[in-house]
C-alpha cells in the first residue's frame, strides 16, 4: 500500500520534555511517504507530546525531528510555513459556533492565500463533497451530530492540500458507526489524494485495519514499530497487555512519577 519507501517524517534519538521531566526518550522512527501510520500507546505515554514535536510545537532537548527531508525550522516565519505543509484534525475538533460550516471550511484559505473568493468558495466545496457533506455548507456547528462535526474539521484540515495529515484522536466521543465513518474517509482520502497519514490513537481494534505501520508508545518510548500483522502476532506481555485490555501487566494501573532529568 506504502507509495514510496521514502520516510516524510524521521525521529532521531529523539527526547523530548515537558516541564523539566523527560516524557520521550530516544526515540528513532520513520513515517514513508504515502503510508498510514498509527501511533498507538496508553493514556500517558506521550503520544500528544510525539504530536507536538512533529508540529514544532515542542522542541527535542536531544535528536533531530525531519519534515519533507528538512529539520523543522526554528524561525517563526519559517516555522509557520512548514504548518501550511501539515493537516491537523484535533479531538475536539475546534469549530468556531458562530461561523457557518462552510464559513468554518474557508478559513485556512482566507488566512493563507489571496485566492479570490469565488475561488474559494468552489474549493471549500470540493472539500465538503470529498467528506461527503457538500449539502452541508450554510448548516452552523450546531446543529451537527458529533461524527458530521468531525467530518467538517477534517475538511478544513485539508483546505490547504498539506501532503502530511496528522489525526489527534480521530475517534474520540464518536458512536460506532461514526468511528467506521471516519476511519474509512482517512483510508479514502490518504490514497486519493496521494497523502502521508499519521493517525494518533489508542483504539486499537478500529486503527489498525486501515493502517500499513503502527509504532506503539509506551513506558517513555517506542515499544513496536512494525505491521500490524507483526504487532498481533507478538506474544510480549507489555503488546498483549495493550491489545487486550488488560488491567495487570507491564503497563501500570498507577502511572509511576516520571524521573526528572539532571
Amino acid at each position: 500500500m506504502q507509495a514510496s519507501t521514502t520516510p516524510l517524517v524521521q525521529l532521531t534519538n529523539v527526547r523530548i520534555e515537558r516541564g523539566g521531566r523527560t516524557i520521550l526518550r530516544d526515540v528513532s522512527l520513520q513515517v514513508p511517504q504515502g503510508s498510514i501510520t498509527a501511533v498507538l500507546g496508553p493514556s500517558g505515554s506521550g503520544k500528544s507530546t510525539l504530536l507536538a514535536a512533529l508540529t514544532g510545537e515542542l522542541r527535542p532537548v536531544q535528536g533531530e525531528v525531519t519534515l519533507f527531508g528538512k529539520p523543522i525550522p526554528t524561525g517563526n516565519r519559517e516555522l509557520l510555513e512548514m504548518r501550511k505543509s501539515v493537516g491537523v484534525l484535533l479531538q475536539g475538533n475546534g469549530l468556531l459556533t458562530d461561523l457557518t460550516v462552510g464559513e468554518n471550511v474557508a478559513l485556512p484559505l482566507r488566512a493563507h492565500t489571496r485566492l479570490p473568493v469565488a475561488v474559494r468558495e468552489r474549493l471549500v466545496q470540493m472539500k465538503l463533497h470529498a467528506v461527503g457533506l457538500l449539502s452541508a455548507g450554510d448548516a452552523w456547528p450546531r446543529e451537527l451530530s458529533g461524527g458530521m462535526a468531525r467530518r467538517v474539521a477534517l475538511a478544513r484540515a485539508l483546505a490547504l492540500d498539506p501532503p502530511l495529515m496528522i489525526y489527534d484522536e480521530p475517534l474520540t466521543g464518536l458512536d460506532p458507526i461514526a468511528s467506521g465513518v471516519i476511519m474509512s474517509l482517512i483510508q479514502r482520502l490518504n490514497h486519493s489524494l496521494g497523502l502521508t497519514s499519521i493517525i494518533v490513537s489508542h483504539h486499537v481494534h478500529e486503527t489498525l485495519p486501515i493502517c500499513d505501520q503502527v509504532i506503539a508508545i509506551a513506558n517513555g518510548g517506542v515499544v513496536f514499530q512494525g505491521s500490524p500483522a507483526a504487532l498481533e502476532a507478538s506474544q510480549d506481555p507489555l503488546l498483549q497487555q495493550f491489545l487486550h485490555g488488560r488491567p495487570d501487566g507491564p503497563i501500570p494501573f498507577d502511572a509511576a512519577p516520571r524521573a526528572r532529568t539532571a
